[in-house]
């Protein structure tokens, strides 16, 4: 007895079946990542290393070389770039796409741990991070005052925002961008520091001794225990002023003798903008195959109750929101799915011309395509362009399993049997042909998923969930469908007026296509004469038509990264790049935010367009004008950088 009879006579099995998979589709449905594409970069470890007041030559030499030595002996890198500036270094190694990223991590962990005796002691120990396209930020938020400090706005954004955002469920982090620290800093007068035969290092060594608290025991009594706190820290100006650096005798030198402490913030060399107003910035950074639409949702509720308790003159503005791209995107491919749909539906309905029969296809559709979610689910995968596209492509393929099946049963019925006989003659005659088709098309799609290199990983979940949606098209179709067919389609001896008008139409398609395939087969010469010329045609435009991986969208926002010569002070490069932003308010009038970021020997400007609807301009136009006129800015390099399409 086939699986087909089976579900004929036990129909409640069979609705079971189906039932299963809808609930479990569902199911893995309510847990899937949404992001734009699948993530195909390559692994990316970075290594940062901080040494303040060494020049980019001893950066180079005492801790880039040194780290680069040992990480180069770790297998499958591709590609190993390093930069030295004043004050730090940075190491990016990208590994190739077969690597497995945590294990990537720990080999230049280890690596490095091992070159770490090699650098200078008093440099900062050596950070190892990730990097992968989870790792970048899916919104940013400006915090502004007109009547507060970058101090107090980053204290805001660090106490109020921060603390408030990275509770939500799937974010990985939440950075502050702009973000001034206070700190005490000690202003040194060298020629004071001279006459009193003193160095930097005795004050720092002097701060150091001085300025701890340590633990002074407690004091016991018959019912109580107080402990004893030896407040040595210093917290304000005065104090540290009045810190004795040296006695001798009865000369004492103090702070305030060489110099002054004032409470400022931490980095001076740092500062940014959005249209030209000073601000500081939470950028909030997702977990891995976190739902990134979910996240942004749900920050826009928190920041609803954030306002309500922000004083009077703070304001914040979002500042980009990479998920309103994503909602586009997947928004468009599910229309196209309900398109697809009613299409599907409305040719059944036009060439069957019954409801009976249209209706079946109706319920057998939703079951395979819900099914594919749990594929995607248990997969690792999540919801994106590619994987709905999948979902549309197979709106065709799995439809074609349950009209083969209800078709044949129909004909059966037409011959004269009960809808019992007919269903399990029906399905037993094309129950192994179904099962072939079903192999074929899977063995078309899971090639795929063998495929290397970037197009291999991109491809890889829609080839999975295509070849997936169509395997439980198969089961619904060898179950489900002969069922709903014994139940649904009943013999007919009276046609409708609408079958009647168009059954003419229908005989002269038949004799179209009887009279084409005669001449076909009497002309074989023809048929194979067209497919030659097919073949050369598809080889003439494959090597003819331009390649790329992807065109460029028009995602409304790029880049201008700016980077000043070696030895150029961070107020040439501020100024530099605030010319960049008036440049850009200048030529671009289609802008809705400029936002600057400049820091010691770079920065860069990030340009949000107006809706493509609101202007005349695509995206692609701005960035050459834009690109065009920075070539005549050459005091620096500046260079207009647009986000590719997938990638991050």
């Amino acid at each position: 007895m086939s699986l087909s009879s089976i579900s004929i006579k036990r129909p409640v099995l069979a609705t079971v079946f189906s039932l299963v998979i809808l609930l479990f589709g569902l199911i893995g449905m309510t847990y899937l990542g949404v992001r734009e594409f699948p993530s195909v970069d390559p692994p990316i470890i970075s290594v940062r290393t901080s040494y303040p007041g060494a020049n980019s030559d001893v950066i180079e030499t005492q801790i880039t070389e040194p780290l680069e030595q040992s990480i180069n002996g770790i297998p499958g890198i591709r590609t190993l770039t390093s930069s030295s500036r004043q004050g730090s270094s940075n190491i990016t190694v990208e590994f190739e796409l077969t690597v497995d990223m945590e294990a990537a991590a720990n080999d230049v962990r280890d690596k490095v741990s091992q070159a770490q005796r090699f650098l200078p002691r008093d440099c900062d120990p050596p950070t190892v991070s990730k990097a992968d396209a989870d790792a970048s930020p899916i919104m940013m938020i400006a915090v502004k005052s007109t009547q507060r400090s970058l101090l107090e706005i980053s204290e805001i954004a660090e106490l109020t925002f921060k603390e408030q955002l990275q509770t939500i469920s799937g974010v990985s982090a939440v950075m502050i961008w702009g973000e001034k620290r206070y700190a005490m800093r000690i202003w040194l007068d060298p020629a004071k520091l001279a006459g009193y035969q003193m160095t930097p290092l005795d004050v720092r060594n002097a701060i150091l001794r001085e300025n701890v608290e340590l633990p002074a025991g407690s004091i016991e009594g018959t019912n109580t225990e107080l402990t004893i706190r030896a407040l040595g820290l210093m917290t304000t100006p005065q104090e540290f002023n009045s810190l004795i650096l040296r006695q001798t005798g009865d000369q004492i030198v103090r702070v305030s003798d060489i110099g002054r402490a004032e409470l400022g913030p931490e980095d001076l060399r740092g500062i940014m903008k959005m249209n030209g107003i000073p601000m500081v910035a939470a950028v909030i950074v997702p977990q891995p195959g976190a739902n990134h639409i979910d996240i942004v949702d749900e920050i826009y509720a928190r920041l609803e109750f954030i306002k309500k308790n922000l004083p009077d003159d703070v304001e914040y503005d979002v500042g980009f929101d990479n998920t309103q791209y994503i909602r586009s995107s997947i928004k468009e491919v599910q229309s196209t799915i309900y398109l697809a749909f009613l299409l599907v539906i409305i040719i059944i309905f036009v060439f069957l011309r019954d409801w009976r029969t249209t209706i079946i296809p109706i319920l057998v559709i939703p079951i395979s395509l819900v099914g594919a979610f749990f594929i995607m689910y248990i997969a690792g995968y999540t919801i994106n362009v590619l994987t709905l596209l999948a979902i549309v492509l197979s709106i065709g393929l799995v439809v074609d399993d349950a009209i083969v099946m209800m078709e044949n049963i129909y004909v059966k019925i037409e011959q004269g049997m009960t809808p019992l006989e007919a269903g399990i003659s029906g399905s037993n005659e094309i129950f192994f042909a179904i099962i072939s088709t079903t192999i074929t098309l899977v063995a078309v799609f899971i090639p795929i998923v063998f495929l290397e290199g970037m197009t291999g990983r991109l491809f890889r979940e829609f080839s999975i969930v295509i070849a997936g949606a169509v395997a439980i098209s198969s089961f619904v179709a060898l179950t489900f469908t002969p069922m709903l067919s014994t139940k649904f389609l009943k013999t007919r001896h009276k046609r409708s007026k609408a079958y009647n008008a168009s059954e003419k139409y229908f005989i002269a398609m038949n004799r179209v296509y009887q009279k084409s395939l005669d001449t076909f087969l009497a002309n074989k010469y023809i048929a194979i004469a067209i497919l030659g010329s097919s073949f050369v045609l598809i080889y003439i435009l494959f090597n003819n038509i331009p390649a790329e991986m992807a065109p460029l969208e028009d995602r409304s926002s790029f880049n201008v990264n700016v980077s000043s010569q070696e030895g150029s002070t961070y107020e040439f490069n501020q100024t530099y790049i605030t010319e960049v932003a008036q440049l850009i308010e200048k030529i671009i009038p289609d802008y809705d935010k400029i936002t600057e970021r400049a820091w010691g020997g770079g920065g860069f400007v990030r340009v949000t367009l107006v809706d493509p609807s609101q202007r005349d301009q695509t995206q692609q136009e701005i960035a050459n004008q834009l690109s065009a006129e920075l070539r005549k800015m050459t005091r620096s390099r500046a260079n207009v950088i647009q986000q590719s399409t997938f990638g991050g």
